[in-house]
């Protein structure tokens, strides 16, 4: 059975939203836009509604869930002992694209959280997003739109055909604005500590004054056996069935010279390169990632499902210096290509 789909690309039609609102209320699933990728949604109280989540993407049970908010009284309404620091970085990013770790209260089902006793609130910034839990007035557990394993949703085009039929409403606002999932955070000793980076940079929250720390995981893997509190530390995501290689220099040129070193070694190779490069590679095989990092953020998981109708031996894709934007985007390329890394 298909789903009911709403196509609120050029106009922001209320009565759909409420539509969907009602099937939230139901215990019903529906994929809704939000400002970082596309998300799917149930209420976040109904621990059967988010198990319908898990089986529409083939999620493993372990990787928490991200609940979304409309004000701060269901946020009160969900968690306790909000610290000093919680409250500086809700007044100063939300509503946006960070979600932040807190303590949880009872009312959180213990599957919204892996069974952790903290669970990761966010307050989206996108409109539709916002106005369906506004109509709904329930917190929505929502992980990115995909199957599992596979990159997320930043179009309804690019993910219809997997997840038609798995949820009762689709919303489609078009393109979303930012392209990687929000910046996850949370607050020990006084530090912050990044879990997922995304839109809310390192630099963005040391601007407030606060200590920061990259957690290890960011760019590293995680063990099979870690208890993780963020989406996206521990299983093999974003990733094309065709094996990919992440290549990066801070030198242009020795970074360039390496993805054209090997393209001569393997010869069927697809090349994902800034718009400046690409003429620089030989190779016929090309996709444009874009110039800025804004640009490559918002364009590398439709990429990414791209690139296996190509049917090559090697997708290579150009690394971005880990700074600001950059450190999202690589550690989204570096999960997409398995850790498979070359940095010359």
């Amino acid at each position: 059975m298909k789903s009911k789909y709403a196509d609120l690309k050029l106009n922001i039609d209320l009565n759909k939203i409420e539509e969907a609102a009602n099937c939230i209320k139901q215990g019903g699933i529906i994929l809704f836009p939000t400002e970082t990728v596309y998300g799917i949604g149930a209420n976040a109280l109904n621990k059967n509604a988010v198990n319908k989540i898990f089986k529409a993407k083939g999620r493993a049970s372990d990787n928490p869930l991200i609940v979304h908010i409309c004000n701060l009284d269901m946020l009160n309404d969900l968690v306790q002992g909000i610290g000093e620091i919680e409250e500086k970085l809700i007044n100063n990013f939300w509503p946006g694209p960070l979600t932040i770790i807190f303590n949880r209260k009872e009312c959180v089902p213990n599957n919204v959280t892996a069974g952790l006793e903290t669970v990761g609130i966010r307050m989206p910034s996108n409109k539709i997003a916002k106005k369906l839990i506004e109509l709904a007035n329930l917190p929505i557990a929502a992980p990115s739109a995909n199957i599992s394993g596979k990159p997320s949703g930043t179009k309804i085009e690019d993910i219809i055909d997997e997840l038609d039929g798995k949820v009762d409403y689709i919303l489609d606002a078009g393109m979303v604005d930012i392209g990687v999932e929000s910046t996850v955070v949370r607050v020990v000793e006084n530090k912050v500590h990044i879990l997922r980076p995304g839109k809310i940079t390192v630099e963005d929250i040391k601007k407030l004054g606060f200590d920061v720390i990259v957690e290890k995981q960011v760019m590293e893997e995680c063990s099979p056996n870690q208890k993780v509190m963020s989406p996206g530390m521990k299983y093999r995501h974003y990733a094309p069935n065709t094996k990919c290689l992440l290549v990066y220099s801070e030198d242009e040129n020795k970074m360039i010279e390496e993805i054209n070193r090997q393209i001569k070694n393997i010869g069927n190779v697809l090349v994902l390169g800034r718009t400046s490069h690409l003429d620089k590679y030989n190779t016929n095989n090309k996709l444009d990632m874009g110039e800025s990092l804004e640009d490559i953020s918002k364009n590398i998981f439709t990429l990414l499902r791209k690139v296996d109708k190509y049917k090559v031996s090697l997708v290579i894709i150009e690394g971005v210096k880990k700074e600001e934007l950059g450190l999202a985007i690589m550690n989204r390329l570096i999960r997409a290509c398995e850790h498979n890394y070359i940095e010359v």
